[in-house]
């Protein structure tokens, strides 16, 4: 079954320095039909202006992850971690028993684009943690990339979830597949361009919620970029 969600359909916030689209309920957005997915519990597609941010602000018991599009997003958290995340990083921050941080664009002139991704544990009370890493545009070019596992084997970070996040860029007659276990749920994310996902056309900002499915097949990209998400039902 896949159930396709439309850009348009997403919450919608403008604070002016922030414009951000909501996948899922989270702050002043509330959507009981959409309150997570299996234990992914955010998509944020941010946009911070130039010389703002958000401030100094907690959490716990959550998997944050970071995906950057284009400027720089500056990390600092109550680990010690001053960090800057340029595209093609993926961050995760697990806030375990708590933990403060702040994020915010440095740049002058240009806005910094990003996807705020939180996945509910599989532990709480943890120890808070912090890890980044470089995934090169080539390692996922014609395939899909795995940014974030259990595991964190290859070049992925470790995440304390039972879920799996992979990155793919796909144009022309490159194509990939996944497959999947039909007991659990899987969720794709066009970040950009047009893609066939098993069959059904999306176009940027587009999503697809999958269960029962045993596989996957990304096909027919026009400069898509893809977030695809293995979760725990």
């Amino acid at each position: 079954m896949l159930q396709i969600r439309r850009s348009a359909e997403r919450g919608y916030a403008d604070h002016g320095w922030l414009k951000s689209f909501h996948s899922f309920s989270f702050a002043g957005y509330h959507d009981p039909a959409f309150m997570g997915w299996g234990n992914l519990r955010v998509i944020n597609e941010d946009r911070i202006a130039p010389g703002t941010g958000f401030g100094t602000h907690g959490h716990k018991d959550m998997e944050i992850i970071s995906y950057v599009l284009s400027g720089n997003l500056a990390h600092k958290d109550s680990m010690g971690n001053v960090k800057g995340i340029p595209p093609g990083d993926v961050q995760r921050m697990s806030a375990g028993s708590g933990v403060m941080h702040s994020e915010f664009n440095h740049a002058q002139g240009q806005s910094t684009h990003f996807f705020q991704i939180w996945i509910e544990p599989h532990v709480s009370g943890i120890a808070p943690s912090y890890e980044q890493k470089t995934i090169p545009a080539a390692s996922k070019r014609g395939r899909l990339q795995l940014l974030a596992s259990a595991a964190g084997e290859g070049d992925a970070v470790k995440i304390s979830a039972d879920a799996a996040l992979y990155a793919g860029l796909l144009d022309a007659d490159e194509s990939a597949s996944l497959s999947l276990n039909p007991a659990r749920k899987a969720y794709v994310h066009l970040v950009r361009g047009s893609l066939h996902v098993n069959g059904v056309l999306l176009q940027t900002g587009d999503a697809a919620l999958i269960q029962g499915e045993r596989s996957l097949a990304l096909t027919q990209g026009q400069d898509a970029e893809v977030l695809v998400f293995d979760l725990a039902p």
